[in-house]
Parts: C-alpha cells; structure tokens; sequence
C-alpha cells in the first residue's frame, strides 16, 4: 500500500483548498462500525486499497470477504496506529463512541483517540490527508429559527458534544503537519444503522412513537450514503483546517453534514409512518419531568451493567434545545455536494433496507 506524496503536496497549506486529488489507499478507523462499513464499500467499488483498523471484539468477516487489509488494534494505543498509518495516502477517522457508561470513557476515546491518530499520522514520513469524524453535537444548537453555520462559535451542550469537540481541537493542534478536513454529521440513518432501529421498529409495528418532550426541536439528518459520499468530497477536494480556531478561519476546512430538511422528532416519525404505510401514528410527547426519569433509570442500569445505552441523561440534554438545524452551504459550495434523494425518499428507503432484513 505504498503510495508517493506528490498527491498529498498540493494539500499541505492549511486552509487552502486542494486540487481535486484521486484516492489510492486509505486507512478507515472503525470499519466494522455502521458509518466504517459503508465507507468501506464505496471505496473498495471505486478500486481504492483499504485498510481497516478494528478492535478485536469486533466484526471483521465482512472487511477480509472484499479483500480489505485488517488491523487489531485501538485508537487508544498510539503504536498499532503508527503501523496501520503506514504508506496510505488518505486516513478516515470514524471511530468513536455515542455512547458510554461514563464521561471518561467517552473523552479518553472521542478526544484522546482522536488527538493520537492525528498524531500518528504526523508521523509518517509523507503525512496522509485526514478526514475525521466529528458531529453536530460539537458545533451545539441554536437559538429557535436560527440556522447553525460552521463560522458560529462552538457550543457543545452534552458529554458527547464536548468529547467531540475535543476530537476536533485534538486535529488543529496537528493541523501545521497533517492536512485535515472536519465533517460534522448530523444525525446519520440509513442500511446497517441500529440507533435509530428502535424507532423505526416502534413505528413499523406498534405505530407508536415517543417523543420526549412537547416542543421538539428541528434536526439535522443525513443518509448514510450521502455521508459517504460527503467524506470522500472532502477527501478529495476539501479545504483544509488551520490551527485558528475562532470566526471565519474555524469554518475553512469544517463541513456540516446534513440535509436542508429540517423535521422535528414527531416529524420524522410521521415521515416513518408513512414509509411504512401506517396510517396512524400515535405520537406519545412525554412531559419534562418524566423523560428525566426514564434516562436516569436507563443510565444507572448502564452504569450498574457497563454497558452503554442511548437513552440516557446526556441525550435528553440535547433533546431539550431549542434547533439543531445546521446548513449545508458549505458541502455544497466547496465539496460540490447535492442530495440525489429526499429526506422522505431516504427514509422509505431504509424502511425498505429494513425489511428485507427482517429488521422491522
């Protein structure tokens, strides 16, 4: 997988946009994971060499199946990813945790893991272009009716969007020897997805969907497929980030990933109703109070298990702002990006992925 850096020298200027650059090899962090696995695929269709690192819990039969190079290894220890760096021209770095039993865990992996992958990278002789995986929940919402831009001052609200945020501020510390690019997705859906499996399933089944609070705020989604689509654009032509981290020169090289639709929770789950012919839809809004306690409840079996889970006090710390819209502007002024499909035709689509795999 040895490749020249004649590709990677015209991306060296941070902040300045690259000659579109064609991608030969490529190693994915969290490969195994739902948005690794798409990526994995779209790279291995347009002939790219790929190698994944995983940890050795996870799923790997699929990955040596279509000829990928496997890695055992950890964003947490800096050697195996100096190794897995190695002779690649482009690093994606997609691994992460939504969700932990604690804070700690969630920071030592989304913030540390990702300052030592950027670390690895600036170690390599010829420092591969590194797109990495951020999320909205960095960036935070935003006042009712206003519509977050990647220049507005980070706000992050929830562990979650504060240990990505320091995944982000972890690559602008290495951004003077690595040419970075920064996606922020909003939140992803599609084939393979399980997080959001459950409200589909409630809906497909029951027609039921609980809604956590009365005034739920407008989100910002993305397809999976579009997202792919979106890190490979800011792989190949993609302004790249400096080490300012304030105004205009925090937005160069930082992209929101996401639809210019904006549904509420209740929304989306009429969208899903209709993509699974359900004529009627019960929309459960509970009241403040309650959704409290069902995430703390959920987060002390977490806590009590080890295991993670998505309902829990953090989560319903974003539900309760007031937008998360976010604007595409900048995936498609600079990336070229444009969505092939509607939200409500992405939707039906993963209704569709959903049952033919006996999800729903």
């Amino acid at each position: 997988m040895e490749t020249t850096g004649t590709e990677r020298e015209s991306c060296l200027n941070a902040g300045n946009t690259p000659a579109a650059r064609t991608l030969q090899s490529a190693l994915v962090t969290g490969g195994s994971g739902f948005i690794g696995r798409n990526l994995v695929l779209e790279l291995v269709r347009r002939g790219c060499r790929i190698r994944c690192l995983v940890r050795a819990t996870s799923q790997i039969a699929h990955l040596r199946e279509i000829g990928a190079d496997v890695c055992i290894g950890d964003v947490s220890h800096p050697d195996c990813l100096r190794d897995a760096a190695k002779g690649v021209d482009t690093v994606f770095h997609v691994a992460g945790l939504i969700a932990a039993p604690r804070a700690e865990r969630m920071m030592r992996v989304n913030g540390e893991g990702t300052w030592n992958v950027a670390q690895a990278c600036a170690a390599q002789t010829n420092p591969p272009v590194l797109v990495t995986v951020s999320s909205l929940a960095a960036a935070g919402p935003v006042p009712d009716g206003s519509i977050r831009r990647e220049s507005d001052p980070p706000r992050p609200v929830s562990q979650y969007g504060h240990s990505k945020r320091a995944g982000e501020l972890a690559v602008r510390a290495w951004s003077d020897r690595v040419p970075t690019t920064i996606v922020r997705p909003g939140i992803v859906f599609g084939p393979e997805d399980r997080l959001l499996l459950p409200m589909f399933r409630s809906i497909a089944r029951l027609g039921i969907h609980p809604v956590p609070t009365f005034d739920p705020p407008p989100l910002s989604l993305i397809h999976v497929h579009d997202l792919v689509e979106i890190l490979l654009r800011a792989a190949e032509r993609g302004t790249r980030i400096g080490a300012d981290d304030t105004g205009e020169s925090a937005a160069a090289g930082c992209y929101f990933a996401c639809s210019d639709e904006h549904p509420t929770y209740s929304e989306l789950g009429r969208l899903v109703a209709d993509a699974a012919e359900r004529r009627h839809l019960f929309l459960f809004h509970m009241a403040e109070p309650l959704t409290w306690l069902v995430a703390g409840v959920a987060e002390l079996f977490a806590r009590l298990t080890c295991q993670p889970i998505i309902v829990n006090v953090d989560k319903m710390r974003e539900s309760i702002q007031p937008s998360w819209a976010a604007s595409p502007r900048g995936i498609r002024a600079e990336l070229g990006f444009a969505e092939r499909c509607s939200l409500r035709q992405r939707i039906c689509q993963t209704v569709a992925w959903y049952r033919e795999q006996g999800w729903i």
